[in-house]
């Protein structure tokens, strides 16, 4: 039985960006573009009407930017889509923002078109990080020293400890079953007992969060 095919909305300023994005996407059997916006603020009304599996947001948009978009997606509908920030520079604080505040991940526009359609698939059916190196590389830069761990730290057993760290490698949930040498339903658990503890909406959340409370080490 076939799958459904991805379901994505675009939102940039630029309207040779999005025909571009339109054009590489389009192309793929298994990805629908099935709507698109040049401010913030389209890009909820868009979301809202069309129902997208993933949206490729641009941080700097009139109206309201990327980062208050993705708020407003994420904490107005019930099952939200997967948000990936579309960005030139990958050390902006823009997209630390943006994934603070529920960006799945980040893409560079100078991406290449296999890059950006494998980014979509991955973001949209899979239980690992986007470019788990360079979140981690950003979530480093701009980690802040803390006089104390939060409370969430100290309440993680050992097991989820391994599973938080394996998380950030990014590392399936079969892989990390695999190295842990338990099942993959044991994992499932844990890594909801991770998200749970953290506050965290899903793993680059999580990440996000340990790196804040110097759980995880930028080295």
């Amino acid at each position: 039985m076939s799958r459904e095919p991805i379901r994505i909305v675009l939102a940039d300023d630029e309207r040779m960006v999005r025909t571009a994005l339109h054009a590489i996407l389009s192309a793929e059997p298994d990805l629908e573009v099935v709507g698109e916006a040049a401010t913030g603020a389209e890009a909820v009304t868009v979301v809202r009407d069309r129902r997208p599996d993933v949206v490729l947001m641009d941080v700097r948009m009139p109206q309201i930017d990327g980062i208050r978009a993705t708020e407003q997606i994420l904490a107005t509908l019930a099952d939200p889509p997967r948000v990936v920030v579309v960005t030139t520079f990958e050390n902006d604080s823009y997209v630390y923002d943006a994934l603070r505040a529920g960006a799945a991940g980040f893409l560079l526009k100078r991406a290449d078109a296999d890059t950006l359609v494998q980014a979509v698939r991955l973001v949209a059916h899979s239980d690992t990080l986007l470019f788990p190196f360079a979140v981690r590389t950003l979530a480093a830069a701009h980690a802040q020293a803390r006089p104390a761990p939060p409370a969430w730290v100290t309440r993680l057993t050992d097991r989820e400890r391994e599973v938080l760290r394996l998380m950030a490698a990014g590392l399936t949930n079969a892989e990390i079953a695999g190295r842990m040498g338990v099942g993959p339903a044991t994992v499932k658990t844990h890594v909801a007992s991770v998200l749970a503890k953290t506050g965290a909406r899903d793993r680059t959340q999580a990440v996000i969060a340990a790196y804040e409370a110097g759980f995880l080490s930028g080295r």
